[in-house]
């Protein structure tokens, strides 16, 4: 059987000059020939493929992201090419720093994230041409689009971008009343609120408040601007007075939550006006203002009754408690928490079973009625141990341990002062088997009062039978 030699196969010139460039080809190829083999593809290309045109072939060699750039320079949106190309390179610098700080960092390369390219493209160019065309609040909405997309926690840096552009745009827009103006307002406080930047989001949402005053403005989701503006201004001053009461500034904390609570009733909603006088009676509280922070949560109390929220009527039981326990009235603040425990219970809160529950053992362990507090810390450490939560079972596990053993160290003390038999003989059982031991049913004070009794009584009869009639 003969074998026939191998078929040469034939290459075209645009396949040889390819397979030269191909990382396995040996040696160096000089940037001179490599620019001239570029130029030799592309006049083959168009000599040899007349259905394939010099576009159609860069499309096939340049990175998605460069055809993009390329379009929008030939369309003639050179603003739109210089910021999506500034933001390319900000992206690029951001994920290689994000690599270096962790190896398990997975973002992609914007080049490989055509979808994001395509909104790039659609909506800066959008923009561009409305801005060119004086239609300002078709600039904002194009820009807002993109704010809107590109809203995730990979891409916040160019989400925030977007507002900010926003936010300049609106500041030019003053046909629609100051209503983009005030969206951008809130936009940006709500960005610096989650930077931790409170000062600079209050001023934001007090310029959004502001001009949504005595307007009926809503969002996509039906809800006024106004209300919006109020629950954004009350949660950011509350923050802020947290700051302040963990510098011990009692008394710009309760400024600012003063005013919290007048912006709560501006905004007819009973339930923000309840949340800023709850936390207005715990900054009076914290700073001694026993009688004021009274009057604060009694306000609230009626609030959350008239709201029939039971959750929020707990909350004000507690707080009312603590400042009694405050003052001294500890009667009183033992059956407001005894009403937060039913609450509590009725509602399944766990958590605020077993914080009542603690601060009741408190009251009762400083009251030395040590049962009555080793009840209720059993009572808090066998909610937590359903609750499953390690950390607060070690914690009222050590409260109810405390309770137990001042209950222990009465009853002893009890036996001891008794000086009987039968109390030593309960001291000498207890020794041997270090179980818990009964609380003595008789008073040490009637214990004495039994024994001197006994003992007059021995003494009598023996005077009786010295007596001279009695002797024989």
């Amino acid at each position: 059987m003969t074998t026939l030699p191998p078929v040469p196969i034939p290459q075209t010139k645009l396949t040889g000059l390819a397979r030269k460039k191909l990382p396995c080809s040996a040696g160096t190829i000089p940037r001179a020939q490599l620019i001239k083999e570029k130029d030799d593809i592309d006049h083959y290309l168009e000599a040899n493929f007349k259905g394939l045109s010099k576009e159609e072939v860069a499309a096939y060699r340049n990175s998605y992201k460069k055809s993009v750039c390329v379009d929008m320079l030939r369309d003639g949106y050179h603003k739109s090419f210089v910021e999506l190309f500034e933001l390319a390179e900000q992206w690029d610098t951001l994920r290689e720093a994000a690599q270096l700080r962790s190896l398990s960092w997975v973002q992609r390369p914007l080049e490989d994230q055509p979808d994001k390219l395509d909104h790039f493209y659609q909506y800066l160019t959008r923009a561009e041409a409305a801005e060119r065309n004086g239609y300002l609040e078709d600039v904002y909405n194009n820009l807002y689009a993109l704010a809107c997309y590109f809203n995730n926690s990979e891409d916040k840096w160019v989400r925030n971008h977007f507002y900010e552009r926003c936010f300049k745009v609106a500041q030019t827009i003053k046909f629609d009343g100051g209503r983009k103006e005030a969206e951008a307002q809130w936009h940006m406080g709500l960005l610096n609120e989650e930077d931790g930047q409170l000062l600079e989001a209050a001023e934001h949402y007090e310029a959004f408040y502001h001009l949504t005053q005595g307007r009926i403005w809503k969002d996509e989701t039906g809800h006024f601007l106004n209300l919006l503006a109020c629950e954004s201004l009350v949660r950011t001053y509350r923050l802020l007075a947290d700051r302040m009461l963990e510098s011990q500034d009692y008394k710009n904390a309760i400024k600012i939550l003063i005013k919290a609570s007048e912006i709560a009733r501006e905004g007819n909603d009973k339930s923000m006006e309840g949340e800023a006088s709850y936390y207005l009676g715990l900054a009076h509280l914290a700073a001694g203002q026993h009688e004021t922070a009274l009057t604060v949560l009694h306000n609230y109390q009626n609030i959350s009754t008239d709201l029939g929220d039971d959750l929020s009527l707990g909350r004000a039981y507690e707080a009312i408690a603590k400042v009694l326990q405050s003052q001294g009235e500890t009667t009183e603040a033992i059956m407001y928490l005894e009403k937060v425990v039913k609450i509590a219970r009725n509602n399944f809160q766990n958590l605020d079973v077993v914080r009542a529950s603690t601060m009741l053992g408190d009251i009762y362990n400083e009251k030395g009625k040590y049962r009555k507090a080793s009840e209720y810390f059993q009572q808090a450490f066998d909610t937590a141990m359903r609750l499953m939560n390690t950390p607060l079972m070690d914690e009222t596990k050590v409260h109810y341990g405390i309770a137990k053993a001042h209950q222990m160290m009465m009853t002893l003390q009890h036996y001891i002062e008794a000086s009987d038999l039968a109390s030593l003989t309960c001291l000498l059982s207890w020794k041997e088997s270090r179980r818990d031991i009964e609380q003595d049913p008789v008073p040490v004070e009637s214990r004495r009062s039994t024994a001197e009794t006994i003992y007059q009584t021995a003494e009598s009869e023996e005077e009786i039978k010295r007596l001279p009639d009695n002797q024989t």
